[in-house]
């Protein structure tokens, strides 16, 4: 197991917030994480890599290639991550630095742990700008995020996190902020990159019409517990609990129909 998450909790004001969540992601495999606001999924892809927000504490245990990442000091895991652990966060707007051109940002990753010159970085930028389909590669990297739409900010986002050929993604909740038609776009672009790669991924949304097209197994999690784990197929078509009972029927209601029904 690439990944594997063991009685998992986060105390934020001594209020337990992520209560003894455990999974595993295997190398290649697309695992989602689902559930409602407020859920604990995002909470969870934080504490893998040591980013919860200050006065938050995590115990249980997170090993990653067998190294225990809970209680690992920040400059080991600032050596994990972007590298061999990318992440994706929700809103591209808030996640990039307004006042830094988005090749710089792209490349930042890829000289942190690479250490290569300047103009290699640049050609980096423009090669994973072009990699995310962003348009005229060679000059939107010299752009900044206010010049770009949110779905070229977050193709940008997706570029930065995968720079360095992470064996691990994780998005959380990438496309939440997007309209249709983006969002489908944006999603077929992890997919394939993410098979291009041959890496796992860890996908955090609430829409299981969302995770359907992405991930192939899910974890549903309701105020901070697992109370679920199955494929997404079975999800779909006969879920046990009511937090997934009540997501299918948000799903159905949008843009996704199981097979038989109207």
């Amino acid at each position: 197991m690439s990944l594997r998450v063991r009685d998992l909790t986060v105390h934020i004001g001594g209020r337990r917030v992520v209560d003894g969540v455990s999974f595993d992601v295997a190398d290649g495999q697309r695992l989602g994480l689902v559930g409602e606001s407020g859920s604990g999924k995002s909470l969870t892809a934080l504490a893998i890599l040591g980013l919860l927000p200050d006065g938050a504490r995590a115990t249980g245990s997170i090993r990653w290639n067998d190294r225990e990442l809970i209680g690992m000091p920040d400059r080991q895991l600032a050596g994990i991550r972007g590298d061999e652990i990318g992440i994706v966060f929700q809103e591209p707007r808030t996640a990039l630095n307004p006042i830094r051109t988005v090749g710089r940002q792209i490349a930042e990753a890829v000289r942190i742990h690479e250490r290569i010159s300047r103009r290699e970085a640049r050609r980096r930028a423009i090669a994973e700008a072009a990699r995310v389909h962003l348009p005229d590669p060679e000059r939107i990297v010299d752009r900044y995020p206010h010049q770009l739409s949110g779905g070229q900010r977050q193709r940008v986002a997706i570029a930065m996190a995968l720079a360095c050929r992470p064996r691990l993604l994780i998005a959380d909740e990438p496309t939440t902020a997007l309209d249709v038609t983006i969002q489908a776009e944006i999603l077929d672009l992890l997919q394939g990159l993410v098979a291009d790669d041959g890496m796992s991924l860890v996908f955090i949304t609430h829409d299981l019409a969302v995770l359907s097209q992405i991930a192939a197994d899910a974890v549903v999690l309701d105020h901070g517990r697992v109370v679920e784990q199955a494929p997404v197929r079975t999800l779909l078509t006969a879920p046990t609990s009511p937090v997934a009972q009540g997501l299918l029927r948000d799903a159905t209601a949008t843009v996704w129909k199981p097979e038989g029904r109207a």
